[in-house]
């Protein structure tokens, strides 16, 4: 899970994003960088760089501008300064600088960036470390990117077929609130004085709106003071991962939350295995994607790895394959190519969730509407039934 930690430090108050299981986990890893942490609030939903605009330093962008000046022919510490030069915002001026600063005392790249955590990951600093033993930085960082992209493909495709859902459901509530709480309460003064049995439903909408216009103020309080305490309920159930916990008893939710979840560690690990890493660090530097059931599982396949397991066979007794990903790693041992089998699978489950999330689109998006369009016209119909009767009565 990932953490926006703010913490104290000797720049004054600062916020550091670190991956780590719990809130303890990413205080204990700020408090190792010299900070004094402050608070931590957990964010899944946005990618690490681009969280409530904390940081104007892209990382993606970063390393596609280094990639291009390294492949032109400069060195590392003159594609720095370059890019440093060009830079005209603040905080990302000050994160290049830092890093020039530390090349040119002779520190090595994945140390530099190291001593900049809050803007470069750990699985993004374990990748330019291996980098630097092979002396690939190119393909390290091209890896990277489009790592990157296929991870940020996912999550847009995710919220993209939750924004009109979103939309509906925030415009079927106002228009709701509106009948209810100005509409209802001025047809409840006229049917008052008609004195006319009305039916049922429409009575007790009646009773709502003349209770709604005699105690308009204190139910407009009422309504705030709810707002505010679901707010702040709202957070705390959010930083204890509780959106997490209820989608995953979901009916087809969960399982699709799982696949999310693996299709991810699958490419993580891919994309570490390529750029050169050995299975047990790269699994020590994917542990920050997991949440915390998972991450128990996972620990215990990277013990049964220590002890000499093949990788398909811990990662199948701790549950952490699906049976085509577990196919496909046992190929990958077979011919030397596990990182290639694991983005391979991790590309196969992107299209799955490609096609659930399409399903979820064209099967959810019209029962919401139909749901609105029942709310709000039942409350339109139980209006309008005493004058179709009154009408029926003058004829």
């Amino acid at each position: 899970m990932r953490y926006a930690v703010r913490a104290l430090g000797n720049d004054g108050v600062v916020t550091v994003a670190v991956e780590a299981a719990d809130a303890a986990a990413a205080c204990a890893q700020v408090s190792a960088q010299a900070l004094r942490p402050l608070s931590a609030d957990a964010n899944e939903l946005l990618p690490l760089t681009l969280r409530l605009g904390r940081s104007a330093f892209s990382l993606q962008l970063f390393s596609q501008e280094l990639l291009a000046l390294l492949e032109a022919g400069l060195s590392l510490t003159e594609s720095i300064e370059a890019l440093h030069d060009k830079e005209q915002r603040v905080d990302a001026r000050s994160v290049l600088e830092r890093l020039a600063r530390s090349l040119d005392e002779g520190r090595r790249f994945s140390d530099a960036l190291e001593a900049q955590r809050e803007h470069f990951p750990a699985l993004y600093v374990g990748l330019m470390r291996a980098a630097e033993r092979t002396s690939s930085l190119p393909e390290s960082l091209a890896r990277y990117i489009e790592y990157r992209g296929r991870l940020d493909a996912v999550r847009s495709r995710v919220v993209s077929a939750l924004i009109y859902p979103t939309i509906l459901a925030v415009v079927g509530f106002v228009v709701t609130l509106f009948l209810l709480g100005h509409v209802v309460p001025r047809f409840a003064g006229v049917y008052q004085g008609t004195g006319r049995d009305l039916p049922w439903l429409s009575q007790q909408l009646i009773a709502w709106g003349a209770f709604a216009a005699s105690h308009g103020r204190a139910l407009a309080i009422g309504a705030v003071v709810a707002a505010l305490a679901l707010v702040a309920g709202g957070r705390q159930w959010w930083r204890g991962g509780g959106p997490r916990a209820l989608l995953a008893r979901l009916p087809g939710v969960g399982s699709t939350m799982a696949t999310f979840e693996l299709a991810r560690l699958y490419l993580s690990l891919g994309t570490l295995l390529e750029g050169g890493l050995p299975i047990l660090a790269a699994m020590r530097l994917a542990e920050g994607l997991l949440c915390d059931a998972t991450l128990l599982r996972y620990r215990s396949a990277a013990a049964a790895i220590g002890r000499g397991e093949s990788v398909s066979q811990a990662f199948e007794a701790a549950a952490l394959v699906t049976p085509v990903a577990l196919r496909m790693l046992r190929v990958g041992e077979r011919t030397g190519r596990l990182g290639e089998m694991m983005g391979r699978a991790a590309r196969f489950h992107d299209g799955e969730l490609a096609r659930r999330i399409d399903f979820f689109a064209r099967t959810f998006e019209p029962l919401l509407m139909a749901a609105i369009g029942l709310v709000v016209g039942t409350i339109v119909v139980l209006l309008y039934l005493p004058i179709f009767d009154l009408a029926g009565s003058l004829r």
